[in-house]
């Protein structure tokens, strides 16, 4: 006859049922965290992006206003919100689209930005020209005080403010607010440019 063998599960690992209701309690809840955690990125991706968007646009716009204002021979018109001034540019006819040749030099053409609490535009037009077909540059702003100027009326003219004289200026800051998407506060963009060819003319 057979002896039947009695197996020891003395040594054998096993979960208790209550260990198993306090490991899936936990890990109901460490789920929840980091699904809440995912949607909160997800919600807030978007104002990023068009925070970055809003940036690099003003970028852009800043660097095309420095360049020309680099090339400029001197400032006509100088407000907080409008700004007109003699520069080279790279164009056939001045505010025409066809450039001209390689071994053709740029023209001297009026270079006129003004802006409002929403909107730059940019006019181009013949020396002592402030008028012609305004083109949208920037939209998005919050702030129509653009510019700043240096010599300035203030106490010390070489803190930038509001132009002594528009013949005078010989550097230019240029600063946009953007609204910031998450609707605190604004978000500031800001570099300046001093009129080279104005120095060298004088």
């Amino acid at each position: 006859m057979r002896r039947l063998r009695l197996h020891d599960h003395t040594g054998e690992a096993g979960l208790t049922l209550v260990e198993l209701l306090v490991a899936s309690a936990m890990s109901v809840v460490l789920l929840g965290a980091i699904s809440s955690m995912v949607i909160s990125t997800m919600r807030t991706q978007p104002k990023i992006s068009k925070s970055a968007q809003n940036i690099s646009s003003g970028r852009w716009v800043l660097d095309r206003m420095t360049r020309e204002l680099r090339n400029g021979i001197r400032v006509d018109q100088a407000t907080a919100s409008k700004l007109s001034f003699l520069t080279y540019v790279r164009h056939a006819t001045c505010g025409g689209a066809a450039l001209p040749s390689a071994t053709l030099p740029s023209i001297k053409c009026e270079v006129t930005y003004q802006c409002t609490t929403s909107a730059c535009t940019r006019t181009e037009a013949a020396d002592g020209v402030y008028t012609g077909t305004a083109r949208i540059m920037f939209t998005g702003i919050n702030s129509s005080s653009i510019f700043c100027y240096v010599p300035s009326a203030e106490a010390d003219p070489l803190t930038c403010g509001t132009a002594k004289a528009a013949a005078e200026v010989t550097y230019v800051r240029v600063r946009l607010q953007l609204p910031d998407p998450s609707g605190t506060g604004s978000l500031t963009v800001s570099d300046g440019a001093s009129l080279r060819n104005a120095t060298l003319l004088r």
